[in-house]
């Protein structure tokens, strides 16, 4: 049996920080990753010469830890702007404040509604608190419309622990400026973003890849802490003195021995997105936004965005791209492949993107995990599943492995301070 210092599970940025941090400090470190190459969600693929990311990806880390790795490759900046589409009209983001394009009356309404918006409210879930900041119609009309495309969960099954900067708050002085003209300022949480010059947003985590020592193909299938061993769906068992993991939590504990019944009971509770991407290449350039956010109930897709925008080194000369993003909640998939690319081509045509002579091919993947959904009570059992872990000596870093709303950055914090 193979003796390891310190197993690392899971080769996405998570993971590889910890490899990191474990090689500054001159400890025997090695990386299990399941598929044929590292990098998770930060991985990327190529059709027909087209590349996509495994969902949208744009560095806006401002961390002196995350900026002296992805400083060394050669980026792109982008403006922090994107664009919402709703029933035929495209607005700028965040609508509330971009109102300009729509109708004198609409306009009157959407104000109407927002000055009369519950005040003085102690919001206990999502909904209260969209309602307390944007008013009935607003918040119904957008915020809630994406809630449910987005988390695939109600808004009053929400907590409101995972919002901080990710949703502007609403002011008025924004509101009625935004409704009488398009030159808005942009009041995104950042206003650059970066992306690599070539190779996809993993170029920023290259460096991370060539430093660690890494074995592929390394699916776990058991995991004993009491032993210190670790079996992989191959035969492969080894031992290990620390163990620090990235996998997200139910997968963890449903591999790990001597489960409580009350840890098992608390880690099947989490729940989160999976992910149907629709990559999209055109033969043609197109005049596309970077992303953009669409409300329509008949478009499955939530969100969009624009690989040849983010850099042109992602399409071949000539060409564009897109990728389409279908969140649900859940593993299981709720639309064939089939289904969700008649519904991309349906959604290009309405949103007036593209000509259908103009698509070179759609293709689907799937991502079985997406983003962590914070059900209200989410908190508790994942601190249930926290403290047997820290029990049994078990580190668990990343977005899964902390269970938390962590955006690349923040993943690589994790798993380099895990260490």
């Amino acid at each position: 049996m193979k003796h390891i210092p310190i197993a690392i599970l899971g080769g996405g940025i998570a993971g590889l920080g910890a490899a990191l941090r474990a090689k500054e400090l001159g400890l025997n470190a090695t990386v299990f990753e399941a598929g044929n190459s590292a990098g998770g969600l930060l991985d990327n693929f190529v059709v027909d010469g087209f590349r996509f990311d495994n969902a949208v990806h744009l560095s806006f880390a401002t961390e002196p830890e995350v900026r002296r790795i992805f400083d060394r490759t050669p980026y792109l900046t982008h403006p922090a702007d994107s664009m919402c589409f709703d029933n035929g009209v495209w607005l700028k983001h965040p609508v509330q404040n971009n109102l300009f394009p729509l109708s004198a009356s609409r306009k009157v309404e959407l104000i109407k509604s927002f000055l009369a918006r519950p005040k003085d409210v102690d919001p206990t879930n999502y909904e209260q608190w969209l309602l307390s900041q944007y008013g009935d119609e607003i918040a119904r009309s957008y915020p809630i419309a994406y809630t449910h495309k987005y988390w695939g969960t109600p808004p009053d099954q929400l907590s409101v622990n995972w919002i901080g900067n990710r949703m502007r708050r609403a002011e008025l002085d924004e509101i009625l400026f935004g409704a009488f003209t398009a030159q808005t300022p942009n009041t995104y949480y950042t206003k650059e973003m970066r992306y690599p010059k070539e190779g996809g947003y993993k170029a920023f985590i290259a460096p991370l890849i060539q430093d660690a020592r890494i074995e592929l193909n390394s699916r776990v299938i058991k995991i004993d802490p009491t032993l210190k061993q670790i079996e992989f769906d191959g035969g492969t068992t080894v031992s290990y003195d620390r163990l620090v993991s990235t996998l997200p939590l139910p997968e963890l504990v449903r591999m790990m021995t001597e489960v409580p019944a009350a840890v098992a009971n608390a880690a099947a509770k989490l729940e989160a997105t999976s992910i149907d991407l629709i990559s999209v290449g055109f033969k043609v350039e197109l005049d596309l936004d970077l992303w953009f956010y669409i409300y329509d109930e008949d478009i499955y897709a939530s969100r969009a965005y624009s690989p040849s925008v983010k850099s042109p080194a992602n399409v071949p000369a000539g060409c564009s791209s897109l990728q389409f993003e279908v969140y649900q909640r859940g593993r299981d998939a709720r639309y064939s492949a089939q289904e969700l690319k008649d519904n991309v081509r349906m959604a290009i045509e309405k949103m007036g993107i593209a000509k259908a002579d103009d698509v070179q091919f759609l293709h689907h993947k799937r991502l079985p995990w997406g983003n962590v959904i914070f059900d209200i009570g989410m908190e508790e059992n994942r601190q249930i599943v926290r403290d047997h872990l820290d029990a049994r000596k078990v580190a668990s870093c990343g977005r899964f492995g902390e269970w938390d709303y962590l955006w690349s950055n923040q993943s690589f914090l994790s798993g380099y301070r895990a260490i």
